[in-house]
């Protein structure tokens, strides 16, 4: 044993304590504007089907054709896998699941649609039609064959269509409250957000629900549309994208890229708009920078290039998708649109091929971080948590089970929600 240190310090403890009190503030705005992410599951994807087209077996349909597509374009793993450029070891892992998901989840989030895909309608037909959807998706809730996500994208707050918008929004709660209340998986969506008044007075408009209803204060969560140059920077040059999030009050849950509206703003061509255009980019750079930290999630947008036709041409549209969704996913954008249902197959792939190829190596490195055993590669505590928020994301989507987890780290799903936040929780990847 070595000689014990003296110990000697200068400053009194008065100083720190000063210090303390001089911070105390920006410590409380800390914990209030970056509480961290929420810990709950987030859908890798939001399916928009027009309120007039949403219907019963809607979650079920999307299933069916997606599996039917494969059937035609692609009926085993190999020729899919060809498609897609998988590796051979992912080939089969890749294709069971996608199949799988199709059966028992297709859709992780369902929006019904009363904005650019329903449009202006008579209003006795947008009451009916918001009405209906209340109905069906209490329906869906108490038959347990509901998304584990699905709610409404009601008209935006600018003048010309607020009072239908907000309408619309009333007669669709208003339902769920007499069908039996608020499911947990609801969401809802406020699309075209151009200043941070408009996010405020949505705010406004959930606040008088609850109270109207005797709600939790708070109960009502919505989603932020950035689809204007506006939404990304204000007059002023700040970013306004940040601004919505404190206009909203702790309401916002998450940011939403809208490819084709932000395109056209800007002026980008037809033929030029896309997720992956330098536009696109620097819009999501900005909400994720804006996002980080608040327990807002962002979500990338979509592609309109539609996998239908003759075989090469779905194999196209389907290499195309599969090729935006993995760039998203390096990106961390972990959420996006889907349009069609000939999407959803390649969502999943790319979705669990970014899962599986990583799995190994992240399982490794954060075994040797919880065993405190050393590796090439040496992780810090923000990387512990990056890796076990890597794994829990592959388990709620159905890319990874817990028992090969387990195997390989010897960590149980509690102990990854410790690595990635103290109070992670929420759905599991079977919903529930």
């Amino acid at each position: 044993m070595g000689q014990q240190e003296q110990v000697a310090t200068s400053l009194a403890g008065a100083v720190s304590e000063e210090i303390s009190a001089s911070l105390a503030p920006v410590d409380a705005e800390l914990e209030h504007r970056y509480p961290g992410d929420p810990g709950t599951r987030q859908p890798v994807h939001t399916v928009y089907v027009p309120g007039d087209a949403f219907d019963a077996d809607t979650l079920r349909s999307w299933g069916d054709q997606a599996l039917a597509a494969l059937d035609e374009h692609a009926p085993d793993a190999a020729s899919f896998a060809a498609v897609l450029g998988l590796p051979d070891e992912l080939a089969e892992p890749v294709y069971s699941r996608v199949r799988a998901k199709l059966e028992r989840e297709p859709v992780e989030d369902l929006r019904v649609d009363f904005e650019d895909g329903y449009g202006p309608r008579p209003d006795a037909e947008e009451d009916a039609t918001a009405a209906r959807a209340a109905r069906l998706i209490a329906e869906a809730y108490r038959a347990g064959t509901a998304a584990p996500y699905m709610g409404i994208r009601m008209k935006c707050m600018e003048a010309a269509v607020r009072d239908r918008g907000i309408r619309t929004l009333d007669v669709f709660l208003t339902g769920l409250m007499e069908a039996g209340g608020l499911p947990e998986g609801l969401v809802l969506t406020l699309p075209k957000v151009t200043y941070p008044e408009q996010v405020g007075a949505f705010v406004r408009l959930l606040e008088a629900f609850e109270k109207a209803h005797g709600l939790d204060a708070g109960r009502l969560g919505f989603e932020i549309q950035i689809e204007t140059s506006q939404a990304i920077l204000a007059t002023d040059g700040t970013a306004t994208v940040a601004r919505m999030i404190q206009a909203a009050e702790g309401r916002a849950t998450g940011l939403h890229y809208g490819t084709f509206d932000y395109s056209a703003c800007l002026g980008v061509s037809a033929a030029h708009q896309a997720s992956d255009h330098p536009a696109a980019d620097h819009a999501k750079a900005v909400m994720q920078v804006a996002a980080a930290g608040t327990g807002v999630r962002v979500s990338d947008g979509s592609t309109n290039v539609l996998p239908v036709g003759p075989t090469a041409k779905v194999h196209d549209a389907w290499r195309l998708h599969y090729g935006l969704t993995r760039r998203a996913l390096a990106r961390a954008y972990y959420q996006g649109w889907d349009m069609h249902p000939g999407h959803i197959p390649t969502r999943y792939a790319a979705v669990f091929a970014f899962y599986r190829e990583g799995f190994e190596q992240a399982a490794a490195r954060l075994t040797r971080y919880a065993n405190r055993t050393g590796g090439d590669v040496m992780d810090e505590p923000a990387t512990a948590k990056a890796l076990s928020g890597y794994l829990l994301r592959g388990l709620d989507c159905g890319a990874l089970d817990i028992a090969e987890v387990a195997r390989l780290t010897g960590l149980t799903r509690a102990d990854l929600e410790n690595f990635a936040a103290p109070r992670r929780g929420g759905l599991t990847a079977s919903g529930q």
